[in-house]
């Protein structure tokens, strides 16, 4: 190994304990929260977490295998479940965070309707369509042997594992899929958290201008 490879199979090491560490403490906290366990984001929380942690204990491992053996750690049978988990976590932890920024997002904009608009019935059925939609892609791509051990990411993960697969389907599954994940998570996240800093700052300008107005006031009492 060069020291490049070095490099990248510790970082990788490091992100593994930190991952475990972080997202341990995480359950920690929502066992010992009863006030976080109430609110119905609690559980896209949980599902995050759990997403995070089965990813650190099956994916990263063989990760930092392939990296440090040159190759696929296991065989054609083991890497396709690794790369099934790894397709559907990954896309589970995506939603996850979109439907996390969407109920901050309410909370932020509508303060005084938030418990109407986010019950943790709204928040179950979410999860719902989340894990079917990870389900349905991570089906569908181990159905048709669309993936396998990636040489360039050093991991079971999404790829055209067949010799003589359709080149166009796979590409065409492979742009559905990301657009409809991970494009759509980042464009919810970018909307959601702009508004919510949009009313940050009309609440900041409305505390200025209130200090200013008591400053004033204070300035114009003291004699």
């Amino acid at each position: 190994m060069d020291a490049l490879e070095v490099a990248v199979s510790v970082l990788v090491a490091v992100i593994i304990v930190v991952s475990l560490l972080s997202n341990v403490l995480v359950l920690i906290c929502f066992l010992y929260s009863p006030e976080i366990r109430k609110q119905a984001p609690a559980l896209f929380v949980l599902n995050l977490t759990f997403c995070n942690l089965l990813l650190s204990v099956s994916n990263m491992p063989l990760t930092l295998a392939g990296l440090v053996g040159k190759g696929n750690p296991g065989g054609e049978g083991f890497c396709r479940v690794v790369g099934f988990l790894d397709t559907f976590l990954t896309t589970n932890s995506m939603l996850s965070m979109a439907a996390l920024s969407v109920d901050r997002w309410i909370a932020v904009v509508f303060p005084l309707s938030y418990r109407a608009r986010m019950r943790r019935r709204d928040a179950a059925a979410v999860l719902c369509y989340s894990w079917a939609h990870s389900a349905c892609f991570s089906a569908a791509a181990a159905r048709l042997s669309w993936v396998g051990y990636h040489r360039l990411y050093a991991s079971c993960t999404l790829c055209d594992a067949r010799a003589n697969g359709v080149r166009a389907q796979f590409v065409v599954f492979t742009v559905a899929f990301h657009a409809l994940t991970f494009l759509l998570s980042l464009v919810v996240l970018c909307v959601t958290y702009l508004k919510v800093l949009r009313v940050a700052r009309f609440h900041c300008k409305r505390i200025d201008v209130i200090t200013m107005q008591t400053l004033v006031l204070l300035v114009d009492i003291h004699p």
